[in-house]
């Protein structure tokens, strides 16, 4: 398998996205100044989909889409701040904290529930869970087993892992969270099944690993990840203000709705080495009876029917 691979990219500071795309002519529906469409994602495959779809959307709508993969507090400053407009990848409950703050002051609103089914918590390979630990509770007693490691993903991504070790009820002292990428601990499932080695992981759902690797979660994260396993939901957010004054992009993210069959589809053509967008392009043209709903009610930049623009871009 090839994974996604972003190289330093979720470092990158704010100041890589630049001013905003120069202004096309104005339309009946949204002001010239919406036609450039800034999000960005913190690396996850799920996430670069749900991002590349909508760009390739709105490209074919006439818009002007970017995408940048920063951390996700720098994703938050930059929502608040009005350096990015739209975040395809509010994770409840998983990001609550990092949400909490900028819900507080208004600064960014969530609009759309755009995908349900979804699940994140700790994983063990199926052969280490057979072995005993069922429960996050259970890693401190195979600590040597585990090498006191658990792998996570892009730095500022793993902060409930972190929580997790500080929490003196897992007797979790001296452990620590390996930060690389999605692709990179992906990467160390890989080689430490192939050895029927243990480790232990973020694991979350929808996502191909499920179908590539023998795994299962942990219990026991209630307190951190939710109940049922880390059961979530995954919004839309945008920066304040951005749905009233771009009604017309507004529109199509409040009918931008996922499922798990088109995400898991399409992280499969993701990591085996698309770009997103390709991925999204093929997924799209896979699974086509998505646009009618996404696209009712949503014109082109210069307010023709936006469901026959997509189509023609598509070759649908």
């Amino acid at each position: 398998m090839t994974f996604r691979r972003y190289g330093l990219a979720a470092a990158l500071s704010l100041s890589v996205l630049g001013p905003l795309a120069s202004a096309g002519p104005a339309r009946a529906e949204d002001p010239a100044s919406c036609l450039a469409v800034r999000m960005a994602e913190p690396g996850w495959n799920d996430l670069a989909l749900t991002t590349g779809t909508a760009s390739v959307l709105l490209d074919a709508l006439g818009y002007k889409p970017s995408s940048n993969v920063l951390a996700i507090n720098v994703i938050y400053a930059g929502l608040k701040q009005g350096d990015l407009d739209v975040f395809l990848g509010y994770w409840d409950p998983a990001m609550i904290q990092y949400y909490t703050p900028y819900k507080a002051d208004g600064s960014v609103e969530t609009v759309h529930l755009n995908l349900t089914g979804a699940k994140y918590t700790f994983a063990v390979p199926t052969y280490v869970y057979d072995a005993g630990v069922h429960d996050i509770a259970d890693l401190s007693r195979f600590a040597d087993k585990f090498g006191k490691k658990m792998y996570g993903i892009e730095p500022g991504s793993n902060e409930l892992a972190l929580n997790i070790i500080k929490d003196p009820t897992f007797h979790l002292e001296g452990w620590k969270v390996v930060e690389s990428s999605e692709q990179g601990m992906l990467a160390e499932v890989d080689r430490k099944t192939r050895k029927q080695e243990w480790i232990v992981f973020q694991g979350w759902a929808p996502h191909p690993m499920n179908d590539k690797f023998k795994m299962s979660y942990l219990t026991g994260g209630d307190k951190y990840y939710g109940p049922n396993l880390g059961a979530a939901t995954v919004s839309t957010q945008v920066r304040k203000g951005y749905m009233q004054a771009c009604p017309n992009v507004a529109t199509l993210l409040n009918n931008l709705t996922f499922d798990i069959p088109y995400e898991n589809k399409g992280m499969d053509h993701l990591m085996g080495g698309m770009t997103p967008t390709k991925a999204a392009e093929k997924t799209i043209k896979e699974q086509p009876g998505h646009l009618d709903a996404w696209l009712k009610g949503v014109t082109t930049s210069d307010g023709k029917d936006g469901l026959a623009a997509v189509k023609a871009k598509l070759g649908l």
